[in-house]
């Protein structure tokens, strides 16, 4: 076997994100239900017959040795766990960087996986959103949470919660079947048009999160605490609060940093409200992305949001979490 291929789920938060951040569980415990969803990073790792380290992502590398590799992942992530042969390592994502939906996060952990593949190793989904988790925030610096590491390994729709240790808990939701339909069918996802950098919206509230802000610490206890009712009303089936409380989500989360909307965000969002949509928020750390609504009427949003140039990304969830497998 000489090509591993490998693949990781992109994320929707469906509530109490932000606080998944270190700067603020660290303190205060952070607390968030989100779903992976059928949508991926895709990698393939050739193993023989390299001469030199080729990496193929949105630009093209070849290069001598690991540590010459300009991309920080793939760079820091192949000094931690390959020892072999150079590879030659090739990805693509079913959606664009900077949309909100974790492609950091399952980008590390699909390299992951797939690495561990290619040694032979066995690993645990914990133990890979962990070492996930290192590589981007201990090492590079990264101003940003775990729940996009742990939902790419774990897969499914869960509750997680974030202790002041560094020590995560994950509960599947054991949602009724209604529920999940009601999701499939009335939960809509938009494109912005626009994608940014999560890092910079984020870096934000990290800062004034360590600097013990009052307002930011106090957005995030609300955002926290919105969280658990998510959960709560989930496992109820009871879709209309939910998506009411989706709406005060989005409210609380915009105000918690600027950039985290601007105006054709808000006008993409009352207009989904304007034909029918009961709440939503952008998915991510804000200031573009996608914009996650819940329906009652999904083709009259649908119609709004296409004629507002708004182009809608079909989804389902999916449960298996992150994958690889060898070929030859």
């Amino acid at each position: 076997m000489s090509v591993v291929f490998g693949r990781a789920p992109l994320r929707l938060s469906l509530g109490g994100g932000g606080t998944d951040l270190p700067s603020y569980y660290r303190d205060h415990g952070g607390f968030l239900v989100a779903g992976a969803i059928d949508k991926y990073v895709y990698m393939f790792v050739h193993t023989v017959f390299q001469r030199r380290y080729r990496m193929k992502y949105s630009e093209m590398e070849e290069v001598d040795s690991i540590a010459e590799i300009r991309h920080p992942i793939l760079r820091e992530t192949l000094q931690r766990h390959w020892h072999g042969n150079p590879l030659e390592i090739a990805s693509i994502a079913d959606v664009p960087a900077g949309t909100g939906m974790g492609s950091s996060g399952a980008y590390t952990v699909c390299l992951l996986k797939a690495l561990a593949q290619a040694r032979h190793t066995s690993v645990t989904p914990g133990s890979l959103a962990e070492a996930a988790c290192h590589i981007e925030i201990d090492v590079l610096g990264e101003p940003v949470g775990k729940q996009d590491q742990y939902v790419a390994a774990h897969g499914g729709i869960c509750a997680y919660t974030f202790n002041p240790d560094g020590s995560v808990e994950v509960y599947p939701l054991e949602l009724e079947p209604e529920t999940l339909r009601e999701m499939r069918e009335r939960m809509l996802l938009f494109f912005t048009g626009e994608s940014r950098s999560a890092s910079a919206v984020l870096s934000d509230q990290v800062s004034r999160s360590e600097a013990g802000d009052r307002t930011m610490l106090d957005n995030l206890h609300r955002t926290k605490e919105i969280g658990h009712l998510s959960r709560e009303l989930l496992e109820k089936g009871d879709m209309h609060s939910y998506a009411e409380l989706m709406h005060e989500h989005w409210e609380h989360k915009r105000k918690r940093s600027p950039g985290m909307a601007n105006e054709r965000i808000d006008r993409l969002y009352a207009l989904a409200r304007s034909s029918g949509a009961i709440g939503g928020k952008l998915v991510g750390a804000g200031g573009g992305g996608f914009l996650l609504v819940y329906t009652p009427h999904p083709e009259d949003t649908r119609q709004a949001m296409n004629e507002a140039g708004a182009q809608e990304l079909t989804f389902d969830f999916e449960y298996g979490g992150a994958f690889a497998s060898e070929f030859s």
